[in-house]
């Protein structure tokens, strides 16, 4: 991306800082809240809930004594607690604190055991953890868990019809390969003959038929990544891509073929979209990008992508999602987000890995705006992403970060007493020269990266 990759879409600018700033104060706030909450429950109080930065515009002094203010400036938001120096919680405000009695101290952070800190500074990347989860979990919830037994829910849109197929028809074979479980269904997606038909055995009303139907996994675009070829380059979910470079595709996997094929160079497509013709197209020529994926088991793999995901020919018919299972499902993605984030930065550092993965405010921002014109869930799936990402940077032990503030608090325990005045400064002054040299690093690749 660069500056001048902006301006055609000068005319969406405010719609992607709205969806940025949302997400922003979304994670923010659930952050600090984090901090509040868990430090008020240990006895530390908080003279000062904001939701943005700058100046006060309206606020309201609660009964605990906080007052909860909405700023002028809405990029984030802070906790100030009792005796700190300034809104950032950067050092004490020692006169404050030196007319104080020792009980009004104990409800500072400063004055309050090292237990008490440790557990009011850990607060806020957990709780983002945790609105990650509960996001995923609640996705998991609404959109339901597909059958044990392959059944079809609805039939997707595609040029050709849904052929003989129907809802409720069960799966029983495809092309002569039995599909008793999903299992057998992903299996044959790579069996089955590369045709535009296939024949199926489905039981419908208690008796199995023979039906003629669409390819398994058609070359159908069921998902569209945010930032990616394929969204550059103006194509939608639902899109059905009937040839690339003038040949015809039968199958999604015809298709990653193509893009593998043509190793970075323009690719032409022939479009079809739902509400067109049969026989009618749409050309689009967009050029596939190198992207490092992480894998389930560890690792990257290094692949040609367009950044579209397919689908089967049928969106199976769900049950309902257990609480239990939802919730196990979000923490699930939540670790596999978070051990991706630490093996991507880790391959950055070694070299195997392409160091643009890293990006900064500017592709966040992009990024925001893509998801929420694809929609609410996606938008919401997002906020869930970058949840987790803020969580994780926020323990790195860095001075400044939460998790550098972990280390000062585990030594203060294991000796007694915290970093001398002067190493803590210049530790300080260290944290944050390394978080501003990342962010600058990470703007160049906003600007400068494919």
């Amino acid at each position: 991306m660069d500056f001048i990759s902006l301006l055609p879409d000068f005319g969406n600018l405010l719609y992607t800082i709205a969806a940025f700033v949302v997400a922003l104060l979304i994670i923010v706030t659930v952050h600090e809240f984090g901090h509040y909450i868990i430090g008020r429950a240990t006895g530390i109080r908080a003279e000062v809930f904001s939701f943005g930065f700058g100046p006060r515009l309206i606020s309201h002094v609660d009964l605990h004594g906080t007052r909860w203010q909405i700023a002028a400036i809405p990029l984030g938001g802070y906790v100030k607690f009792l005796g700190d120096a300034n809104a950032a919680s950067a050092g004490a405000d020692t006169e404050a604190l030196e007319h104080m009695s020792d009980e009004d101290r104990r409800h500072t952070m400063h004055g309050a055991p090292v237990w008490a800190r440790a557990a009011t500074v850990a607060a806020g990347p957990v709780f983002n953890f945790i609105l990650s989860i509960a996001i995923f979990a609640g996705v998991f919830l609404w959109s339901g868990t597909a059958t044990d037994v392959p059944t079809v829910g609805a039939v997707v849109e595609l040029p050709g019809g849904p052929g003989e197929i129907y809802a409720g028809d069960r799966i029983v074979a495809v092309a002569g390969i039995a599909t008793p479980d999903y299992a057998a269904i992903d299996a044959a997606v790579s069996a089955v003959p590369a045709e535009p038909v296939l024949t199926y055995e489905v039981e419908r009303d208690g008796a199995v038929v023979t039906a003629l139907g669409p390819a398994l996994f058609p070359a159908r675009l069921d998902g569209i990544g945010a930032g990616s070829a394929a969204g550059d380059a103006g194509l939608k979910p639902g899109d059905v891509v009937l040839s690339a470079a003038g040949t015809p595709l039968a199958r999604f996997a015809d298709l990653q073929a193509a893009v593998r094929a043509v190793e970075g160079a323009p690719l032409d497509l022939a479009i079809w979209r739902p509400g067109m013709a049969p026989g009618e197209s749409l050309a689009v020529t967009l050029t596939p990008r190198s992207t490092d994926l992480p894998l389930r088991e560890g690792g990257f793999e290094t692949r040609w992508l367009i950044g579209a995901t397919g689908s089967l020919f049928f969106t199976p018919e769900t049950r309902r999602t257990g609480i239990w299972e939802a919730l196990e499902g979000g923490a699930g993605t939540t670790w596999f987000i978070a051990r991706s984030s630490l093996s991507g930065m880790w391959n950055m550092l070694i070299g195997s890995i392409s160091s643009c993965n890293l990006r900064g405010p500017l592709g966040i921002a992009e990024t925001s705006g893509q998801a929420a014109s694809a929609g609410l869930s996606s938008f919401i799936w997002f906020v869930g992403v970058l949840s987790t990402a803020v969580g994780l940077l926020n323990l790195f032990p860095i001075p400044v970060l939460d998790g550098g503030h972990l280390v000062f608090h585990a030594w203060e325990a294991i000796t007694g007493k915290p970093p001398a005045e002067r190493v803590l400064n210049v530790l300080m002054t260290m944290g944050l020269i390394i978080v501003i040299a990342l962010m600058v690093f990470g703007l160049n690749n906003d600007i400068f990266c494919p």
